[in-house]
């Protein structure tokens, strides 16, 4: 079987580098969770569909919540979009809103 990988987009790069240290760390795991036993590993509590082909991934840690907002594509790509810490109960459209203009700005 072939092996999922993870891909971030350039702008979802700094996003990520800005997290706290914890919340990375368990983004990490995630990413290893999907390249070692591939996309079926993303349920509940750790990946939720968000809109069409538009998902949210879910981290937490001592220092508050983060989101990833991702696609999976052809080739067995998972490919972030979007990084932001969760202020609000719902993610916010405004965040659905650019993670699909970078899909579409990407061919994604």
């Amino acid at each position: 079987m072939e092996a999922w990988t993870v891909k971030f987009l350039d702008e979802a790069v700094p996003e990520f580098v800005q997290l706290p240290s914890d919340i990375r760390a368990r983004f990490q795991r995630i990413f290893r969770m999907v390249q070692d036993e591939g996309l079926s590993a993303l349920v509940m509590p750790y990946a939720r569909p968000v809109k069409g082909r538009l998902w949210e991934m879910r981290a937490k840690g001592k220092d508050g919540i983060a989101r990833g907002l991702y696609v999976a594509v052809a080739g067995r790509r998972l490919v972030v979009l979007r990084f932001f810490e969760k202020k609000a109960q719902q993610t916010p459209q405004d965040e659905i809103k650019l993670a699909l203009k970078r899909c579409g700005e990407h061919g994604l």
